[in-house]
């Protein structure tokens, strides 16, 4: 059986790769079809807006966090349950951690699916041919199948483009105008996932005028591959272990992969440290990243809340927290505007917002017995940790050490780094560390 499968790349940054991304899902929702998207990287915010355009949050998959067969198999697994498969890359198409290692074209490698290229022809004409050229020859394993130009309001404009795909043996798929209402916004920490469904409206119009200029029905022929057989393993859970995961509007950032992973290992049960007044009941708890700084106030006052998560981990429960989550469970947090909230108090640092610097980069952490990887993006500032007891060595993509901490407190992990556990044995090698070695942690 046949699908269509395709990642939509560009040759740099703020090309127009989502909000093409957006309106294509949108149109084949609207003409009918089942469509799964995905995303290359770490990124959080875009699967979001994937799910607002198709109905389908956008899954994760990485080439530095995931290992290849792992990878292939969350991905074929997810894309044989429907008609089309969209993957929206990320950054230039060879851009990596190391020249192009992890980047949309070895992903597109790996998976072995077409890219549809998306070009920013704002203030170019028949000058895109050579930019074309070399992209298409600089890589032959990679099929550059075709092209959709971003910012061309005009028939003519448009002419001098297709001209420049026929001369150099890339189809041009059509063209995107520029809209002004349909603008998407930088992502990045502070973005309310609240407001995220204003932009419905907007996906809608995009889809409407790229069902007049796009010709979908090429895309889709020229992307077409058979669908790949997997062997299914049966999975084995223990439904007594109850795991909760905090999840609500300051904490949503979660791996689909890990979550899966968790239902995987136990019961898994959702709750809100902003609404619900008490932590169930839990042999694990996992506070993922997301936008806690949002919403200091609320998370202060539920005190019944954090009494209650302060009390089971300092009888003994297991917790993994990140970034959000890690600021979460310290003593407390400042905002911007320099007010400061008590929190949870497992750890006795504070987590502040003053004098926001971003930091961010893939990471390898290295415990004594095991190694697992991960994702740091924050703009907040941990202070006052100097005596909290701290774990492993942490190495950037590069494999340069780097000064991010992993703290551990009894049988509570927490870092800035979003950990990545989404196989069932990496997850199994995580807790057996926080069950076995909470005792020897050592202090930086």
């Amino acid at each position: 059986m046949k699908t269509s499968s395709f990642i939509i790349a560009a040759p740099t940054s703020n090309s127009g790769k989502t909000t093409v991304t957006l309106g294509l899902l949108r149109l084949l929702k609207n003409k009918g079809y089942t469509t799964q998207p995905f995303k290359s990287g770490p990124d959080y915010i875009d699967p979001k807006f994937h799910k607002i355009a198709c109905g389908k949050t956008g899954i994760n998959l990485d080439l530095f966090m995931m290992r290849e067969e792992h990878l292939k198999s969350t991905y074929h697994e997810l894309a044989n349950k429907v008609d089309i498969s969209c993957i929206e890359g990320v950054m230039g198409l060879f851009d990596g951690a190391r020249k192009s290692e992890g980047s949309t074209a070895e992903l597109a490698k790996k998976l072995d699916v077409p890219i549809i290229f998306v070009v920013d022809a704002k203030s170019v004409a028949y000058s895109v041919a050579p930019l074309l050229y070399g992209f298409k020859n600089f890589d032959p394993d990679l099929n550059i199948a075709g092209v959709i130009f971003n910012r061309v309001n005009t028939k003519s404009h448009y002419k001098f483009l297709e001209e420049a795909c026929d001369d150099v043996g890339i189809k041009a798929l059509g063209h995107v105008p520029f809209i002004e209402e349909c603008k998407i916004p930088s992502r990045h920490l502070g973005l309310s996932i609240d407001n995220l469904s204003k932009y419905d409206q907007m996906i809608g119009k995009m889809a409407d005028q790229m069902n007049e200029t796009i010709a979908i029905d090429q895309l889709l022929s020229i992307t077409q591959k058979e669908k790949t057989i997997l062997e299914i393993e049966e999975e084995m859970s223990n439904s007594d272990f109850k795991i909760s995961v905090a999840q609500d509007e300051g904490f949503n950032f979660s791996y689909y992969q890990n979550i899966d992973a968790l239902k995987q290992l136990g019961t898994v049960k959702f709750f809100s440290p902003i609404h619900d007044q008490e932590l169930p009941d839990s042999d694990l708890v996992y506070f993922p990243g997301g936008y806690p700084e949002c919403y200091t106030q609320e998370l202060s006052s539920n005190t019944n809340m954090r009494d209650s998560i302060k009390n089971y981990a300092e009888n003994g429960g297991q917790i993994i927290a990140e970034c959000g989550g890690m600021m979460y469970l310290g003593k407390s947090m400042i905002d911007q505007k320099g007010n400061e909230w008590s929190m949870v108090g497992v750890f006795p640092f504070t987590s502040s917002m003053k004098k926001m610097k971003l930091t961010l980069g893939y990471r390898k952490i290295d415990m004594h017995d095991f190694t697992i990887k991960g994702h740091e993006f924050h703009y907040s500032k941990v202070h006052d940790d100097e005596n909290v007891e701290t774990i492993g060595t942490v190495w950037s993509a590069r494999e340069q050490e780097v000064p991010t901490k992993i703290y551990q407190h009894n049988t509570v992990l927490a870092s800035y780094i979003h950990f990545y556990f989404g196989e069932v044995g990496d997850l199994q090698q995580l807790l057996h560390h926080l069950q076995n070695n909470h005792v020897s942690s050592v202090k930086r």
